[in-house]
């Protein structure tokens, strides 16, 4: 392992067990419109998008399975569907890079709500009782409003404790419409006759 990649793994696992303390600690006990944050879909998105879909992956992995020991869930579920969200937002990355100030914005509210039909899924496939009513949906909407109104904030939070150690790509910045290399054949000046 490399200089550079421990010191993005050891970012990683503070970021972690911050993310996750201030989520447990402090954010769970503010809600917002009878709704509260949730912090975890949001920094494994942003890791996501940071680092590619090998990071997002195993960053999910981690911080769910962190979540559920820390909130004495049952093991693994938080894991699986943080791990498909973190994979996600990795292969946007990878496929489009997108570029766009707004683009956390729309990520983040994306993976909130794929945790939380995720989790909702994989609970009522363990067979856990839950109340199913229209004051679930209205929180799920909420926690989806909220989540996405502080996505931006999160993204540029883990970009900065990410900015020294995150993997140089020379290529990330370069638009990859044209993947064998050079200028358009129609951008020469080349003469046909």
């Amino acid at each position: 392992m490399t200089a550079d990649a421990a010191k993005l793994a050891a970012r990683l696992v503070a970021l972690a067990i911050v993310g996750v303390v201030v989520q447990t600690a402090a954010i769970s006990q503010l809600p917002i419109a009878g709704a509260n944050a949730d912090l975890s879909p949001l920094l494994v998105m942003a890791v996501g998008l940071l680092c590619g879909s090998l990071a997002g992956g195993c960053f999910g992995f981690g911080v769910g399975l962190f979540v559920d020991v820390v909130s004495l869930q049952t093991l693994g579920v938080s894991s699986l569907v943080l791990l498909g969200v973190g994979y996600g937002a990795g292969r946007l990355r990878e496929a489009r890079d997108p570029e766009g100030a707004l683009v956390p914005l729309a990520v983040g509210a994306a993976a909130t709500l794929l945790f939380a039909l995720g989790f909702a899924l994989m609970q009522f496939l363990l067979g856990v009782d839950a109340p199913v009513s229209w004051a679930l949906l209205r929180q799920t909407l909420a926690t989806l409003v909220v989540n996405a109104l502080i996505a931006v904030p999160v993204f540029a939070l883990v970009r900065r404790t990410l900015a020294g150690s995150l993997p140089d790509d020379p290529r990330r910045r370069r638009r990859r419409a044209y993947t064998t290399g050079g200028l358009s054949p129609l951008s020469r000046g080349t003469d046909l006759r």
